[in-house]
């Protein structure tokens, strides 16, 4: 009785008593002998009927539990691309032009332009 109870668990003991509960409330036949007084104690409640059949080991259901398959190989790093610093220098210098290009293009302010700014204007608010 618990043998069963160990090998399973509590997921898969509800995933068979729930389909064992179905099963007897579609009338099909009682794997044990209840008798009268006991299906009355009960209250001929599918799910304990289940329960019963279940902790007296007498359920037909099984549950597969595959496991992952094994590799023979082992597992391969894969192959780094080896790039000099000059390349990547060159890519960089070219992602910094290009940035520089769309900075113009959305009319981003320049530091230097700020500096004028801050020296000739003034806040304005004073008089």
């Amino acid at each position: 009785m618990t043998e069963q109870k160990e090998k399973f668990s509590k997921y898969e003991i509800a995933r068979i008593l729930g389909a064992r509960a179905l099963q007897i409330a579609m009338n099909a036949p009682l794997l044990i002998k209840l008798s009268k007084e006991d299906l009355e104690r009960v209250k001929y409640d599918s799910l304990k009927i289940a329960e019963i059949e279940f902790e007296s080991g007498v359920l037909p259901i099984s549950v597969k539990k595959p496991f992952p398959g094994r590799k023979e190989d082992a597992l391969r790093r894969p192959k780094e691309q080896k790039i000099s610093d000059e390349k990547i220098e060159e890519k960089e210098a070219a992602e910094e032009g290009e940035i520089a290009k769309e900075g113009e293009i959305m009319g981003l302010v320049n530091p230097e332009e700020e500096q004028e700014e801050d020296l000739g204007g003034g806040d304005g608010g004073e008089e």
